[in-house]
């Protein structure tokens, strides 16, 4: 009886230890610099802004719409500033980040792959 009690502890504590996924931290200092997807891109600075603009759309760095951002764990929160007035969040959560690649997925759960520029 108590082997039966002992295993069944040592199962249920593994189930739970292995369906808590960690959340990744990641060094901010790697996001700095111009990340590129197609013709959008994003310019991450190191004091918590940037910008991004799609070329696309004719739209080039200087005329990049700016942005506040911040990276906690694996969540990176922008806060786009309308030329207009009025601030929108994107909120992408980064699954990799290195030297050269920033692979995110956004709200709507698709996933993105920006290389550095």
């Amino acid at each position: 009886m108590m082997r039966k009690y002992v295993f069944s502890l040592v199962l249920l504590v593994s189930i739970i230890s292995n369906s808590c996924e960690r959340e990744k931290d990641f060094d901010e200092t790697l996001l700095y610099g111009r990340w590129v997807e197609g013709t959008l891109y994003y310019r991450y600075a190191s004091n918590g802004t940037g910008g991004s603009w799609d070329t696309s759309d004719d739209v080039h760095e200087e005329e990049a719409q700016p942005f506040t951002w911040t990276l906690n764990g694996s969540r990176l929160l922008l806060s786009h500033q309308h030329f207009g007035g009025g601030i929108s969040p994107e909120v992408f959560t980064v699954t990799e980040l290195t030297e050269t690649t920033l692979r995110v997925t956004d709200e709507d759960n698709r996933k993105r792959v920006f290389r550095k520029n």
